[in-house]
């Protein structure tokens, strides 16, 4: 058709769709929400959380948190417990991440 390869009409329709795309979703990468890059910040949901050196029960007691105390973390879950950005852990069941938060 026209002298033109079928092969390169693929190619030239493909760039031309992911150009439009790029185009008409602001320059953004497509399916990459903002919470990629946010920091992963937990809310405490029980009375008073008790904050460990390791990712067990039997690890001791550095710390606790109260209700509603607001804490970075990471988005590293190891035996049930959540690890903070401050390298201690607590039991993942009493925090939720922020609704800003990039926790996956």
């Amino acid at each position: 058709m026209f002298g033109i390869p079928v092969r390169g009409m693929v190619v030239v329709g493909v760039l031309a769709a992911a150009g439009l795309m790029y185009v008409a979703n602001d320059g953004k990468k497509l399916g990459v929400e903002e919470t990629a890059g946010a920091e992963c910040r937990v809310t405490v949901i029980a009375d008073i959380l008790n904050v460990r050196s390791g990712p067990a029960d039997t690890q001791p007691i550095v710390a606790t948190m109260p209700r509603d105390a607001v804490v970075r973390a990471e988005p590293r879950i190891e035996n049930g417990f959540r690890l903070l950005s401050d390298g201690r852990w607590v039991k993942a069941e009493f925090v939720t991440p922020t609704s800003d938060s990039g926790c996956a």
